[in-house]
């Protein structure tokens, strides 16, 4: 179920939060209806993936026991090596084997595969435990403590990817404890702030994206204006619909008394790709550098070692989006850049910061384009339409630009949903209720259109 959906905000999660606290005195029982709330929520999609989730957990947790009595590192390894055994099957399988055939000149018929959603969030999740024991960083935790931090449905389906070390010692914490009213008043807020942001905004720019990148799939002619305006509409849908899943997450676990990483950081503003990745999808850009480009060598190397190791990264980032060559060309872009980029800094090179963000953001958008494109043909198509090949001017209203211009406005300008719940003027009874206020009017809006799933739901 979305969390913008009515069904969750009037249904799920008044009763989650209900039965929640009525065990507020038991940590177990919090556990408990933690994970049968969560197994709810994610069978609600499709309850065929299920077992596959279930089994998922129970196989990690029985090789995180043998790990941890036997105290040898090829059983963490061997559970590193399943979950991207599963990964493999359900995403790439079908991409490997169509690129192996067409390799000896055989046609490849589509296998029917059913991608299960939040696999590639809770596989990293449960790679990253089993490497912080095999490591000696992690303890050993009973099996339905883990299975609720797998599950837990704030972050299950597209993130943040929450590491054990951040959210299981939280379970232990009384959901009553001091600060109550100050974390459900935020809490509300941010979820509140997330919604309208999906809502209003994220949807509000699909239906043109849609059309436009369906356009120049099909081989249409669009001008440099209409081109324009859909790599920047799909920016900023992007944007905001992943990041308003992200403050509806922070905030939903706020309700229930944790507090969940941030993971995105006003990206739109940095002046390096270097730095828009230490704002854009912060957790997986963690992840990926714990996990991936340290133990490459990560910057403990000569310069070309640390491009290799750069590189390999951002392969992995981009296959990890999609198992198709777009995403795979979109990562090694970006790790090219982040290359170039070092470079010029260890060189002691600078550029004017207007010049620098000019710059940064041109690079994104025209990655973003690459990112959404359905294929090179399509993308290119995009691409030349940017750069007038086929004529400037377009057929943008005048409506549609000035709300594109807003958006643009709050990704640039403003400050951030998390930055706003914080401050120190929202951490009152009354806020919650004007919250819940203004909650009821965009409840009221979700029931007059269709909702729209969230973009990180297919990766």
């Amino acid at each position: 179920m979305l969390f913008s959906s009515q069904v969750f905000i009037l249904l799920f999660l008044p009763a989650t939060l209900a039965l929640f606290y009525a065990a507020a005195g038991s940590p177990l029982w919090r556990v408990r209806i933690l994970l049968a709330a969560s197994l709810l929520f994610y069978g609600y999609w499709d309850p065929r993936f299920v077992p596959l989730l279930a089994g998922s957990i129970l196989v990690n947790w029985m090789l995180a026991r043998v790990a941890g009595s036997v105290r040898t590192g090829w059983v963490a390894a061997a559970g590193v090596a399943l979950n991207l055994a599963l990964l493999g099957a359900f995403k790439y399988a079908d991409f490997f084997a169509a690129n192996a055939l067409a390799l000896l000149g055989r046609a490849h018929e589509p296998w029917d595969l059913v991608l299960p959603l939040g696999i590639s969030f809770f596989t990293f999740q449960q790679i990253s435990y089993l490497v912080d024991l095999r490591r000696g960083r992690a303890p050993v935790y009973g099996l339905e403590r883990y299975a609720a931090y797998v599950t837990y449905f704030p972050q299950l389906i597209a993130g943040p990817i929450v590491r054990h070390d951040e959210l299981i010692p939280q379970f232990e914490a009384d959901p009553r404890r001091d600060g109550l009213a100050e974390r459900c008043g935020r809490g509300l807020v941010l979820f509140t702030l997330g919604l309208v942001k999906k809502v209003f905004f994220a949807d509000g720019y699909a239906g043109d994206v849609d059309r436009l990148f369906a356009a120049a799939a099909d081989g249409s002619v669009l001008a440099a204006g209409d081109a324009w305006y859909a790599a920047l509409a799909y920016s900023l849908q992007l944007y905001f619909d992943f990041s308003a899943y992200s403050d509806m997450a922070i905030g939903l676990g706020l309700l229930f008394g944790y507090q969940l990483p941030l993971n995105f950081d006003k990206p739109y503003q940095s002046l390096t790709i270097r730095e828009f990745w230490r704002r854009w999808h912060m957790t997986l850009s963690s992840f990926l550098r714990d996990y991936v480009y340290i133990p490459l060598g990560g910057s403990r190397q000569g310069e070309a070692g640390v491009a290799g190791a750069v590189m390999v990264t951002m392969l992995l980032c981009g296959l990890w989006h999609g198992a198709g060559w777009t995403f795979v060309v979109w990562g090694a872009a970006h790790g090219a850049a982040i290359v170039a980029s070092r470079l010029w800094r260890n060189g002691g090179l600078r550029m004017p910061a207007p010049f620098a963000w000019a710059l940064t953001m041109s690079f994104v958008i025209a990655g973003w384009v690459l990112f959404r494109a359905a294929d090179f043909r399509a993308a290119w198509h995009m691409l030349a339409s940017m750069g007038g090949l086929s004529g400037w001017g377009g057929n943008v209203g005048l409506d549609d630009l000035r709300f594109l211009l807003v958006g643009l406005g709050l990704s640039l300008l403003g400050p951030s949903n998390v930055e706003i719940a914080g401050r120190s003027w929202l951490a009152q009874r009354a806020v919650a209720v004007l919250a819940g206020i203004a909650l009821v009017a965009v409840v009221m809006r979700v029931g007059h259109g269709r909702s729209i799933d969230f973009i990180y739901f297919q990766f």
